[in-house]
């Protein structure tokens, strides 16, 4: 299987970003509507250079990002256009390349990321966080 290829995340990659997060909170039926796509490229294109931030991509297509606060390790968000793939995995391997722990807050009812957190070695330490969305979140951290 080919792996994505994993590079630094620039602002101008802030619309396909963007395009990315809007399909998952279109598909996820538990989740408020959220910003729209507009809103979510212009907080992507001002946030993505303030963070240490991955895209994969794969023969020109656009596949996922990751972005994390490097001075604490937590990461902000993590989303794939289609999940199986390994870009997920791809991504989270290189956030934990030179480190010892990450930790992330994931929301309570996506069953499906926590399982995927798991398989990468993260445990629950805290629940019932309020989330700014108004969905209860956990707190998850992984530690080398």
């Amino acid at each position: 299987m080919t792996m994505p290829r994993i590079r630094r995340a620039i602002a101008d990659d802030a619309p396909a970003c963007a395009a990315i997060v809007r399909q998952w909170l279109d598909a996820s039926d538990w989740m408020p509507a959220g910003p729209t796509l507009e809103t979510l490229e212009t907080i992507l294109r001002q946030g993505l250079p303030q963070r240490e931030a991955y895209v994969a991509e794969m023969e020109n297509d656009f596949l996922g990002y990751l972005s994390l606060d490097a001075a604490t390790a937590h990461i902000h968000g993590l989303y794939t256009g289609r999940p199986g793939l390994g870009t997920g995995k791809a991504l989270m391997d290189r956030a934990k390349q030179g480190r010892d722990q990450l930790s992330l807050n994931t929301h309570a009812p996506n069953v499906a990321a926590h399982r995927f957190y798991a398989r990468e070695g993260f445990t629950v330490t805290q629940r019932d966080i309020a989330g700014d969305d108004g969905i209860p979140e956990m707190r998850m951290e992984w530690h080398r």
